[in-house]
């Protein structure tokens, strides 16, 4: 592979105008046929095989008037202190807003509350239900604006109104700020590292195609694979990542391949054939790890996973054939100004050694007092993982200042808890004479569980063989509680079909929520198993070992117990909320924890090839097991501590956002990264390999036949070369504001 990729460099480099016009084009061509393409379809959240999603396909099938997938809108308006909203005054008030709420654009109906008896037991408060003809994704702002208007006109006189549901859901503009601070941070960062303007934008050049391609793809392609609008979020936080980092990788050892007195061509065609290898072998990694996100079998996942992967491997084809045919265009001027200064070849004075080389060698002088203190801490910040609670975000865990809370914390006092989540039983009987039979049946035993405040009578289908029963539990949503009310319900299935044949389902969002969790639950063991699996079987290729790769899989699982301890500690336990924005601590979005692992884990497999790679390059070419953690640390610690904090910095722009979904994913890869890079690999890997010496880099011989040899670390470029021996080690590196 390395004299594949090595060949591709050289030929990059000298045909670079070329190489530049053909991505310039596919840029355009991309940009042009997102511009043309017809809009993407809208999100449809659904869980194949859920009984819940059963239940909502049963509901859309034979009660298609209800518009069950149509967004709704719960206004709730409580009288002045004193007053009832049935007075004359307040009732006139209430007939006016339903009027209004009427009028607005794309509103299917509203339920007077009067009429569908929404009025509190206390007489204050009431609350009118709007449902419109389309999904919350495509009303209109003019549809929004109307609500608003119908709202605001109704308070005063000591009126409180306050909205809820998903037509008022605040649309959270991804793409836009946070990849800016990244970008910007990023800049910093790589013009620190190289001391080089030229040499800084280059990875932010090939960043920057790569995702535009790899955005105007998912644009162009979104309605013929229906990918919806926001598939492109993780790609484009992933993919801005990782193609900066690549680049970063290929330029740092281009400049480390003219310091030793190559040409500029050589000097590419080496970075692409050594570099390249690792940034191949580090892109197989994540796209394994997202693409593997299709086992959850959830679509909306499956979706993000495969455009992410896609983008990645559109950063890594940039990071081979565009990053050398800017440095053709650059040369020198990818070097720093003292170092285009001073003469070619490895200079004969004495240098100072990098941080990252002394960091290396104090690690070999104690690795087990490294190993241990940083086991022990990350062990101690995972504690609280423990006692995660997974969920999923609702108008309760709002903001206290927002109208969907404010409306929901109304309904509560007036209604009940549970009144925010209830539950809908369906109730399928093929036949109309027994339906109403079977419907009572059921109310009847639901309402002999004990544990619903509400059991609301039947509503029937025009064919009269569906019913639905609205269940109203005791305690809210996100309760324990109410997580029982629902699998007691659904225990009831098996009886009820005995004794009167109807199938009985339960949905609603609650449901959704509790079978969301499960799903995702169930399949967090095989994912890993998937991932873990294919990406060590890449790793053992790449290392020509089995210790290395199932070391870089113990430390990433630490790495993300500890990521997942800090969440909880933040989200959950509201720990430094004030500091990170936390209005409300509550449960974990449940996707949380199999997300992180699969982005995580491919961004976390990155370092451990761009930092172990040249230790086995070293050691491959005669260096001793701990001269090579040296030398992979001279050379490579500061591309890793580079990258990381490019990575943290991009993450870390989404913890401003307002939304705590975003907010939270935000923080959790950002931590997840800060620990990965800087305690896992650049302090417990260089402690494992040095107590494990040689070892390290055993391979069972009989393993060692069947696998093939890729040559990530060159030795047969090397030889193809005419080079002598083990590269010379630079008395002079690069000049670097880095480690």
């Amino acid at each position: 592979m390395a004299t594949f990729l090595y060949r591709l460099g050289r030929r990059a480099f000298r045909r670079r105008g070329l190489v530049a016009l053909l991505w310039v084009a596919i840029l355009v061509g991309a940009g042009v046929a997102a511009s043309t393409a017809p809009a993407p379809p809208e999100d449809s959240f659904s869980m194949p095989g859920t009984e819940s999603q059963k239940a909502f396909d049963l509901l859309d099938e034979r009660f298609p008037a209800a518009s069950a997938e149509g967004a709704t809108a719960r206004v709730v308006i409580r009288a002045p202190e004193g007053g009832k909203i049935s007075d004359p005054a307040s009732k006139e008030r209430v007939e006016d807003l339903v009027t209004a709420l009427g009028d607005g654009p794309q509103v299917a109906s509203v339920a007077d509350p009067f009429e569908a008896d929404a009025v509190s037991k206390d007489g204050t408060t009431a609350y009118a239900s709007v449902t419109y003809k389309v999904n919350a994704m495509e009303l209109t702002d003019q549809a929004r604006d109307a609500l608003t208007a119908a709202t605001d006109d109704a308070r005063g006189d000591g009126f409180t109104v306050e909205t809820g549901g998903d037509a008022v859901m605040a649309e959270q503009e991804m793409g836009g700020t946070a990849e800016l601070i990244g970008i910007g941070v990023a800049a910093i960062v790589l013009l620190l590292t190289f001391g080089s303007l030229v040499a800084a934008g280059m990875p932010l050049l090939s960043a920057i195609i790569g995702v535009g391609i790899g955005i105007s793809a998912i644009g162009a392609l979104g309605s013929t694979l229906e990918l919806s609008a926001t598939t492109s979020t993780l790609a484009m936080m992933i993919g801005l990542a990782v193609a900066i980092d690549y680049a970063l990788f290929i330029v740092s050892r281009y400049r480390a391949e003219i310091a030793e007195g190559r040409s500029a061509e050589d000097a590419a065609g080496r970075a692409v054939g050594t570099a390249g290898s690792a940034v191949v072998f580090a892109g197989l990694t994540v796209i394994v790890a997202l693409a593997g996100l299709a086992v959850v079998n959830i679509p909306i996942l499956t979706k993000m996973g495969l455009a992410a992967a896609g983008t990645v491997g559109i950063a890594v084809l940039i990071a081979l054939t565009l990053t050398p045919a800017l440095l053709g265009f650059a040369g020198r001027k990818a070097l720093s100004r003292k170092d285009r200064k001073a003469p070619a070849g490895p200079s004969q004075a004495p240098a100072k050694p990098k941080l990252g080389t002394r960091w290396a060698r104090f690690v070999l002088r104690r690795p087990v007092t490294v190993l241990l203190t940083a086991v022990l801490g990350l062990g101690a910040v995972a504690v609280p993982a423990a006692s995660m609670e997974l969920g999923l975000p609702d108008e309760g865990s709002s903001a206290p200042d927002t109208t969907q809370r404010k409306a929901y914390d109304m309904l509560s006092e007036s209604f009940g808890a549970g009144f925010n989540g209830p539950l809908m039983v369906t109730v399928d009987t093929r036949d109309a004479d027994d339906a109403k039979a079977a419907a009572d049946t059921v109310g009847k035993k639901i309402t002999g569980l004990g544990e619903a405040a509400a059991v609301t009578p039947a509503d029937f289908n025009e064919a009269g063989d569906t019913a639905v029963l609205t269940v109203v539990p005791k305690t809210g949503p996100s309760e324990a509680a109410t997580e029982s009310l629902v699998k007691d319900i659904r225990a009831l299935s098996g009886g009820i079909e005995t004794e009167t044949g109807a199938t009985m389902l339960v949905t609603g969002a609650t449901a959704m929520t509790i079978d969301f969790s499960q799903t995702l639950d169930d399949a967090l063991v095989p994912y890993l198993a998937l991932v873990v699996g294919l990406a060590f079987l890449l790793l053992m290729l790449v290392f020509r070992s089995i210790l290395v790769p199932l070391k870089a899989a113990l430390g990433f699982l630490l790495s993300v117990a500890a990521a997942l301890g800090a969440v909880v500690a933040v989200f959950q336990w509201g720990w430094l909320a004030d500091v990170f924005g936390v209005d409300q601590p509550g449960p974990i979005m449940s996707m949380m924890p199999i997300f992180m692992i699969g982005v995580v884990f491919g961004l976390a497999m990155d370092y451990e090839v761009f930092l172990v790679t040249r230790m086995r390059e070293a050691y491959v070419h005669g260096s001793s097991a701990s001269e090579s953690v040296t030398t992979g640390f001279t050379h490579g610690g500061r591309v890793v501590a580079a990258a990381a904090i490019i990575m943290i910095s991009v993450f870390s722009g989404f913890i401003m956002e307002n939304d705590d979904m975003i907010k939270m994913m935000g923080f959790g890869l950002a931590i997840a990264v800060l620990f990965d890079a800087f305690v896992v690999r650049m302090a417990i890997v260089p402690a494992v390999l040095a107590l494990l010496g040689t070892k390290a880099w055993w391979l069972p011989k009989w393993l060692d036949r069947l696998l093939p040899n890729v040559d990530v670390e060159g030795e047969k470029l090397h030889k193809e070369l005419g080079d002598s021996g083990p590269p010379a080690q630079p008395a002079r590196e690069p000049e670097t504001a880095g480690v």
